[in-house]
C-alpha cells in the first residue's frame, strides 16, 4: 500500500475519533440535564463551520473529510439540541 493511501486511511480514522468531543459533551448533557458552562453560541458556531467542511468534502469528493464532518455534525446536532432542552 503506497504511503498517499495508508494516510488516507489514516486520516479517515483520525477525522472520526476526532470529532467524538461532541459526543462526549453530549452524552455528558443527556444524562445529567445540565448544560451550565456550556455555550450554545459557541457550539451553534461549531455546528455551522462542520456542516460547511462536510458541504467542502462532498463538493471534493474527499471522503475523509466528508465522513468526519459527518460525524461532527450528528454529535454537534445533539448538543445544540440538548443545551435547548436543559436550558
Amino acid at each position: 500500500m503506497d504511503m498517499k493511501k495508508l494516510y488516507k486511511h489514516y486520516m479517515v480514522f483520525i477525522g472520526v475519533i476526532g470529532q467524538l468531543v461532541f459526543y462526549a459533551q453530549a452524552y455528558k448533557i443527556f444524562t445529567t440535564h445540565n448544560v451550565s458552562g456550556v455555550s450554545l453560541f459557541g457550539f451553534s458556531i461549531g455546528l455551522l463551520s462542520v456542516t460547511s467542511w462536510f458541504i467542502y468534502g462532498i463538493i471534493l469528493k474527499d471522503f475523509p473529510l466528508f465522513l468526519a464532518n459527518l460525524v461532527a455534525i450528528i454529535g454537534a446536532l445533539a448538543v445544540v439540541v440538548g443545551i435547548l432542552l436543559y436550558r
